[in-house]
């Protein structure tokens, strides 16, 4: 019972992480304005920004993947939150523009935190009900960018970008404190179900060969090539989508929030309700995670598309189109990472899902900067529409060939895990 409630505890520990740290993350794309005109820069120059710190963060995934199967997560997540608050605050008193460039590159140190993080969750939850439980933690993530947005609105003004980037660099620090404290780490692939009832299970670290073997999947390759794609459409509307309603759709600060606020909670809902029918599905056919998520992605490039071809002056039909674009869009999400995990052993999680992210940010790295060039040359509205909609459309073709080829992948790491709870009984009865 102890461990059951205590589990709780380190979600909620995670929860606050996250939200914070995506906050800090994101506010930026409700700052963009603002920041521009104090350096003075082009959408070019501001797209060169947000791809720094996407590079940094994608190059050190796989530093992070290994380290995370290595050594404690736990210990390591708490760094991660410390170099966050610090990366933060340089961001804030950098004085001209190759400066904030550079210091806001550093802040990617920290954005390649996440596999341990889910590494270490999937030691305390089954793999029954992970989906859920990533939904849930993903929460936090379109939540974060709610409250990033409302730091924003009303604190930019009275206290400026500077002093907001201070208070998020204020609370990384903290949070440093309470997870370094505060969490405790799991043994590894104690949650699996073929593995939790041994009196005295072994310790896996990471192994070289195992992690090699990643590369042999199909399936998981089929994700990584999705994952490229994938997260394209993610950051160009993060980075570039407040600055389009207030340039090409004429919205106000106000009517930026009213529209955004709605948007992102019904977004926050659609990685939990992703997750909780993907784990439905996945009780049903080991296909169903993943065709939850071709269904996910095709309707969100649908309604993306009937969206921003609303005229401008229509307001209320554009608001309820957004919303129906943002429930469907997350559903892959929690998806993605739960069948991660269901074909990888449980001393290679992290390392292949860094390698998932690895991949992912070197392709979302480029699409904020190639939307600024797009948005330069034509508009913001071509930029979003055209890059969202075809990777989402590639994407869902990827997926599908995913829900193919998983339950083979499925079946071989029930066996595997099968066999190590035998060799534990063995070595228990010898």
């Amino acid at each position: 019972m102890k461990i059951s409630r205590y589990r709780w505890f380190v979600v909620a520990v995670f929860f606050a992480f996250m939200l914070l740290h995506q906050a800090d993350k994101l506010l930026i794309g409700p700052l963009t304005t603002p920041i521009m005109e104090e350096y003075g820069i082009d959408e070019v120059q501001m797209g060169a920004v947000f791809t720094g710190a996407l590079l940094v963060g994608a190059i050190l995934y796989p530093l992070w993947g290994y380290l995370y199967d290595r050594y404690a997560r736990a210990r390591l997540l708490a760094l991660a939150s410390f170099i966050w608050g610090s990366t933060t605050w340089l961001s804030a008193i950098a004085p001209t523009y190759p400066a904030f460039i550079a210091s806001r590159a550093s802040t990617g140190i920290d954005d390649s935190s996440y596999p341990g993080l889910y590494s270490l969750i999937s030691d305390y939850f089954g793999p029954s009900v992970r989906g859920k439980i990533y939904g849930l933690l993903q929460l936090s993530q379109p939540l974060g960018y709610m409250f990033g947005l409302i730091a924003a609105t009303f604190l930019g003004g009275t206290i400026g970008w500077r002093g907001v980037f201070y208070i998020t660099g204020s609370l990384g620090l903290v949070l440093a404190a309470v997870i370094f404290f505060g969490v405790k780490e799991a043994q590894r692939g104690a949650s699996e179900p073929e593995l939790e009832n041994l009196e005295i299970m072994g310790v896996y670290r990471f192994d070289i060969k195992i992690a090699l073997d990643l590369f042999r999947k199909r399936s998981l390759l089929l994700l990584f090539a999705q994952g490229f794609i994938g997260v394209f459409p993610w950051n160009v509307i993060t980075y570039w989508f407040f600055r389009y309603l207030e340039t090409e759709r004429n919205y106000q600060p106000q009517a930026v929030l009213i529209t955004m606020i709605p948007a992102i909670l019904v977004l926050a809902s659609g990685y939990f309700v992703g997750g909780a029918i993907g784990d439905a599905f996945f009780k049903r056919t080991p296909r169903g995670r993943m065709l939850v998520s071709v269904f996910g992605v095709l309707m969100g490039a649908i309604m993306l598309l009937l969206t921003l071809n609303v005229p401008i002056a229509n307001q209320t039909l554009f608001l309820i189109l957004l919303l129906g674009t943002a429930v469907f869009i997350p559903f892959a999400s929690a998806n993605v990472i739960s069948t991660v995990y269901d074909i990888t052993l449980p001393e290679v999680r992290s390392t292949a899902l860094a390698v998932q992210y690895f991949v992912e940010n070197i392709g979302a790295a480029l699409a904020p900067l190639m939307a600024g060039f797009i948005a330069r040359d034509s508009s913001l509205h071509t930029a979003i529409l055209t890059i969202c909609v075809t990777a989402w459309i590639i994407g869902s073709i990827l997926l599908s060939a995913t829900a193919y080829l998983v339950p083979k992948d499925i079946r071989t790491l029930r066996d595997q895990l099968s066999e190590r709870a035998e060799k534990e009984r063995g070595y228990l009865a010898a």
